[in-house]
């Protein structure tokens, strides 16, 4: 310490005279330190100045000597609550003043039990769909995938739409925005509704594909919020198989639309995926026409309209049929339930009211029960999460889990974390199940009746269309299968024709090679066993899409499978 000292203190002797005297007071001084003091955290809530009316208790207390943690006594912090609780009262000093002024250190207090509660019952998860009464009519179920480039607007327009729908309270938003405000953050707050985990909300991306409910008057949709970025895609195929509608988000800002179309953007790679996991219905969502350079401009609208139109075409959407366009702002909501005023060339529907009004999609609950399982985790027994693609499932009911053929049970049905006694095909179900370990599960299984059995196999033929692929794929090329749920490796071990686009004639001899924009039959080989089915049999559980590099090469549908030579 001393040597420490000496150094300034024989320099500044050499300046003037007057050093010694503080230097002999400095070890005096130290010793009066308290060592073992609290390390100081300043107070954000401290007061800033005592009224007249809270002066008097502080009077009546003795100045304590004993260390002072982060600036207020605890006592002093009982009185403050006290006198919170007393403020509230009618005829208080300063009843509304103190209430509206939240800068008041009663208000602060009163602001910090407040979102003490908030934290106490947020730990409470209670569905909040109230549960129907026996004899109505369940509603149709459809489960809605948002896809669209990173940024465009996703999370954001699912927040929107839950607190349309009254999923989401006022008071959590307002917590919500708190909180992002304190991040600096305030346009994402709408988005943490479905972007839970920590992670997500820091980078302000969606990694995971978050999961939520809503109901209009007709149906009972679930929302599926699928990632942008394009590390996460395949997480994005896994969101996109649940769904049977898509919508794609765009941002109509300038510049985000194009770098979001371009090559490598993920509107184009995701409106493809869509439709290879089986979305039958597009709806195009062009977000952020509030903004100040597009400002509910047509022409910009029609901008985005023209260039997207041609290359959905390509992909296997109908204009016409499949396809609709409408304006929004997920940030304002505008456009979402209600139409905007700002928008007058813009005649159709708004959004919540145009999915109500979309036709029935028609499932067969008599076919074979096929589950696809995205999920599994432990919970007082093994829990399954999945879309029940076709059949129906009831409690109890025996069923056998493919490619390891466990024979399950079914102890309970969460239909939407609503619990259920039978399941219709299109709904996205937990269920818990006896007879298996949850280590036995992998994504990608799938639970069938025991009378009918999914297929499972290594080898099967597809039509497969490259998509994009620089050089050539010959036989022994290697990529990532993604069918349904279940992500494999494969090779293609051999290419059998060609097919032309436009006839649909197959090719006398076998191609040596295949490239970009050509459709082939192949055989390809899976590292393990999967589950698949024919694509005329079963089309939900026959597409797939091949990957490799980060980007999707080609989409196909299983033409046949293979039985393996023993």
């Amino acid at each position: 310490m001393d040597s420490r000292d000496t150094a300034p203190d024989s320099w500044e002797l050499e300046e003037d005279g007057e050093a010694p005297a503080p230097a002999a007071e400095l070890p005096t001084a130290f010793a009066g330190l308290n060592v073992n003091a609290k390390p100081f955290v300043p107070n954000v809530n401290a007061p800033e100045f005592v009224p007249s009316f809270l002066q008097a208790s502080a009077a009546e207390m003795p100045a304590s000597d004993a260390p002072v943690e982060n600036g207020n006594s605890e006592a002093d912090m009982n009185t403050e609550e006290e006198t919170w609780e007393q403020k509230e009262e009618p005829g208080g000093g300063e009843g509304g003043g103190g209430q509206e002024n939240l800068s008041t250190e009663g208000g602060a207090a009163g602001r910090e039990d407040e979102e003490m509660m908030e934290e106490e019952e947020e730990e409470m998860p209670v569905p909040k769909v109230a549960p129907p009464p026996p004899d109505a009519p369940k509603k149709e179920h459809v489960n809605v995938v948002f896809i669209g480039h990173v940024d465009a607007g996703k999370s954001t327009i699912g927040g929107q739409i839950m607190y349309l729908t009254g999923m989401v309270d006022k008071r959590t938003l307002e917590k919500y925005e708190r909180e992002a405000k304190e991040k600096n953050r305030e346009t994402w707050y709408l988005s943490w509704a479905l972007d839970t985990n920590q992670e997500e909300r820091d980078k302000g991306k969606t990694v995971e594909v978050g999961r939520a409910y809503f109901e209009t008057e007709k149906k009972h949709f679930t929302i599926l919020d699928a990632p942008g970025h394009k590390s996460f895609v395949p997480n994005m195929i896994g969101g996109a198989s649940q769904a049977d509608l898509a919508v794609l988000v765009i941002s109509a800002r300038k510049g985000e639309f194009e770098t979001g179309f371009e090559k490598g953007g993920q509107t184009r790679e995701h409106a493809m995926l869509a439709k290879t996991a089986g979305v039958k219905h597009l709806i195009v969502l062009v977000n952020k026409m509030d903004d100040p350079t597009v400002n509910w401009s047509l022409e910009r609208y029609e901008e985005c309209k023209e260039k997207l139109v041609p290359f959905l075409k390509k992909v296997g959407f109908n204009p016409k049929k499949d396809i609709h366009f409408m304006p929004c702002s997920g940030l304002t909501g505008a456009n979402l339930k209600d139409p905007v005023p700002e928008c007058p060339w813009y005649t159709g529907l708004p959004f919540i009211p145009h999915l109500d009004s979309l036709p029935n999609f028609n499932r067969s609950s008599d076919g074979p029960v096929r589950l696809p399982i995205v999920d599994k985790y432990k919970d007082m027994g093994t829990v399954i999460l999945g879309k029940l693609e076709s059949g129906s499932i009831s409690k109890a009911q025996q069923l056998v889990m493919m490619p390891n053929r466990h024979t399950v049970e079914v102890l309970s049905l969460l239909s939407d974390d609503v619990e259920t006694d039978d399941a219709a095909p299109g709904e996205n179900l937990k269920l818990r199940l006896k007879g298996i370990e949850e280590e036995e599960i992998l994504p990608g299984f799938i639970l069938c009746s025991p009378d009918n059995l999914c297929h499972s196999g290594r080898t099967f033929d597809a039509q497969i269309v490259i998509i994009e692929h620089k050089s050539i794929i010959c036989p022994g090329y290697n990529a990532v299968l993604h069918i349904h749920t279940c992500i494999e490796e494969v090779q293609i071990t051999a290419l059998i024709c060609l097919v032309d686009k436009k006839t649909g004639d197959k090719s006398k001899t076998r191609p040596r090679f295949v490239k970009q924009d050509q459709v082939c039959i192949a055989r390809l080989r899976a590292a393990g066993i999967i589950c698949l089915e024919t694509f005329k049999d079963f089309p939900q559980m026959g597409r797939f899409t091949l990957r490799d590099e980060g980007k999707t090469i080609a989409i196909g549908k299983v033409l046949k499978l293979v039985p393996e030579k023993d």
